[in-house]
């Protein structure tokens, strides 16, 4: 077989809510993918927040192996000491890639560095080719011009994040239902239609990509890889360890046995994308990589390729350093101190916030463990820790989490992670900030 190109094509806070996921959100073009390829109906991101996850994503690491722990955007002051970045740029999957004899090549928003388009050029893409308002165009474009090959080309864009837009008659507010655990009213019902036609328009411009790959001879050649970046931007989502906020969808389809539409059960992580490239196009995985190949899945030699995953945040809008274990049934999660605020890391123009805020979520007490039953709760609003019947489980997920810290060398154990200004205050300067492209 021949190297196949790839397509990595992503949204912006989508999670999982998405017609192949059942959910009531219309996506034909990802649904069409999902019926070719294969669904990870249990992916998972490494951080709910979005140039962390991103990085985890494209470097194969931990956020805090690779980083970068918070918004590319927010601290250019940190550069030097390697916060809020990619501390080696040469761990860029396009690096790897370009050894192996690929173009490389960004059309719209990747979201690892400032967002300015000369600061797009730093990441080491031979060829830049669109803003993240025309990602789609360009990437047509690109694939209509006779592309050289083997290409990797990445298409990001900025939809589904807010502001979104507003809902047309396909998306009557009358006739939507906000996501749970998110009560269903008319001001609620208003935001969800605004994100369905937020992603309806996504969905309009992957399936652009799609038929330019179609009409140009590539579809059958090219390894899609389709995904986001973290949770939707509602309360306890977005920002947040739940599965709301680091559930995703991940679609993959080409060759090497991405094909026949049935899903996949087993947990996966993001950083496991980059290993399952090395994999399939047998080259030899660089050193630092700490995801596992998803190939045995795929062609069915094994159930699972992990029995966990791990997920982190240190900053998004404000720090909050917390880690998380989660298994098939259970989900520990642990804040390490901190400016908690239930909503402090929630999207600060969601009228949904705004409903909680209004009838007292900031009122609430912040906990500094959580234990999920995910079989009875999956909504993860029942928190079992203290409770006898679950001490055994509690105790084996706390030293697993300590130990895959120490096993990782994550910075959050020798004590507070330096942000934005070198300090860990709740900064309203910083939250206006980053609330416009975080």
């Amino acid at each position: 077989m021949s190297r196949p190109n790839i397509l990595y094509i992503h949204t912006h806070d989508t999670g999982r809510y998405i017609q192949p996921y059942g959910y009531p959100v219309p996506t034909p073009n990802l649904q069409s993918l999902a019926q070719e390829g294969v669904a990870f109906r249990n992916a998972f991101c490494m951080s709910p927040s979005c140039s962390p996850s991103r990085a985890s994503l494209l470097t194969g690491q931990y956020t805090h192996s690779n980083g970068m722990m918070g918004l590319s955007h927010t601290a250019p002051d940190l550069v030097d000491i390697g916060i809020f970045r990619i501390r080696d740029p040469e761990h860029h999957i396009l690096h790897t890639l370009r050894k192996a004899g690929y173009t490389t090549v960004l059309a719209g928003l990747e979201h690892i560095v400032e967002l300015s388009d000369e600061d797009q050029r730093t990441i080491g893409y031979e060829r830049f080719i669109g803003t993240r308002s025309n990602g789609e165009k360009s990437a047509a474009g690109f694939l209509d011009a006779d592309p050289p090959q083997p290409f990797f080309l990445a298409v990001g864009f900025h939809e589904t994040h807010r502001d979104f837009p507003e809902p047309g008659p396909e998306e009557d507010p009358r006739f939507s239902r906000p996501p749970a655990p998110i009560q269903d009213c008319p001001q609620t019902r208003r935001d969800m239609a605004g994100f369905k036609a937020s992603a309806r328009i996504a969905d309009g411009k992957i399936g652009e990509v799609f038929e330019a790959l179609k009409r140009n001879g590539l579809w059958d050649n090219t390894l899609i890889i389709a995904t986001t970046d973290h949770g939707i931007a509602f309360p306890r989502m977005k920002g947040n360890l739940t599965d709301g906020g680091t559930g995703v969808f991940l679609i993959m389809k080409g060759p090497g046995g991405f094909s026949g539409g049935a899903p996949i059960e087993a947990l996966v992580s993001h950083i496991d994308v980059f290993p399952t490239i090395c994999h399939l196009l047998e080259i030899d995985p660089p050193a630092w990589l700490q995801g596992r190949s998803l190939l045995p899945l795929v062609r069915k030699e094994r159930e699972e390729v992990r029995d966990a995953v791990f997920t982190e945040l240190t900053y998004h809008r404000v720090y909050e350093p917390s880690r998380c274990i989660r298994t098939q049934r259970w989900k520990y999660i642990r804040r390490f101190g901190g400016d908690y605020t239930p909503n402090a890391n929630a999207d600060p123009r969601s009228p949904s916030t705004d409903y909680w805020t209004d009838h007292g979520w900031n009122d609430r007490e912040a906990e500094e463990e959580m234990l999920y039953d995910l079989v009875f709760d999956p909504l993860e609003t029942n928190n079992l820790i203290g409770r006898p019947r679950v001490a055994s489980i509690h105790a084996e997920l706390r030293e697993r989490l300590a130990r895959w810290m120490e096993e990782t060398d994550d910075p959050l154990r020798r004590g507070p992670v330096p942000g934005p200004r070198g300090d860990f205050e709740h900064d309203r300067d910083y939250l206006e900030r980053t609330a416009a492209n975080g």
